[in-house]
């Protein structure tokens, strides 16, 4: 399992898909994408004002952080852990 360390509060439902999503990204790739991502997603969370990072916050950082080269395979992961992408694409 990967660990998140985080700087602001997390939504736990989001934070527990954010977890099993990270687990299903290509090893050579993880730990970037969390370095990345965690970064973002509490930058959008802070941006709206919000107290914690929730889904929305998760799937715009996957969206504008991660390359278009890797957008197929982060959509199929996001589809697999729940992650609902189209909504807030």
């Amino acid at each position: 399992m990967v660990s998140v360390v985080t700087t602001i509060q997390w939504d736990p439902v989001a934070l527990a898909k954010y977890n099993k999503m990270l687990n299903l990204i290509p090893l050579f790739h993880r730990g970037l994408a969390k370095e990345v991502v965690n970064k973002k997603a509490e930058q959008n969370a802070l941006s709206r004002g919000a107290a914690q990072v929730q889904e929305c916050d998760i799937v715009s950082a996957f969206m504008t952080e991660v390359p278009k080269a890797f957008y197929s395979l982060m959509v199929r992961i996001m589809d697999e852990v729940g992650f609902d992408y189209k909504k807030y694409s």
